[in-house]
């Protein structure tokens, strides 16, 4: 399989995912609506509640980090950047992923796995006494979103590769 099909085929899952994670925004936004007319009209605050905005914006949050990558909507801070030609482009992408890009996820995509097994061993839960259980399945969504995000890495490096060192289609 050709580094331009396994990059397309990343960036297709990406996509997906941001797409998806997306669908969840009205249910955070009601969520939040609901916690702030009961906290500030009936003056009832509930720990389920803010727990589940955590939970619901930590899930978009993931969903859509790999699909801002991949659709070049993160934030760049960019001095030269915007003036190079696109060879000058796919050199500092390159240098950028493989310097800075890959080592930085990797390391904390290897970590946030180490700490949803370790969550999933003790089924963790909250601290909180009428908090949300199963705070081992967010951090399940935190590492597979960091996994996506690093694999949307490798497809913009395959790109990149493919650009200056394929064949031309």
């Amino acid at each position: 399989m050709s580094m331009h099909l396994v990059a397309a085929q990343i960036e297709r899952l990406s996509i997906l995912v941001g797409k998806t994670g997306s669908l969840i925004l009205p249910l955070l936004v009601l969520t939040i609506l609901v916690n702030v007319i009961l906290r500030y009209v009936f003056d009832i605050g509930l720990i389920e509640l803010e727990e589940l905005q955590w939970h619901l914006n930590a899930t978009v949050v993931m969903c859509c980090l790999a699909y801002a990558l991949q659709t070049d909507e993160h934030v760049r801070v960019d001095l030269l950047y915007n003036r190079m030609r696109p060879a000058g482009k796919d050199w500092v992408n390159l240098l950028g992923i493989l310097c800075l890009f890959l080592p930085f996820t990797g390391l904390v995509t290897w970590h946030a796995w180490k700490l949803a097994a370790y969550s999933w061993e003790l089924k963790e839960g909250s601290p909180m006494p009428s908090g949300l259980p199963g705070r081992y399945v967010i951090k399940g969504i935190m590492a597979a979103g960091m996994t996506l995000l690093m694999l949307q890495g490798v497809a913009l490096l395959l790109n990149c590769l493919s650009r200056r060192f394929g064949r031309p289609q």
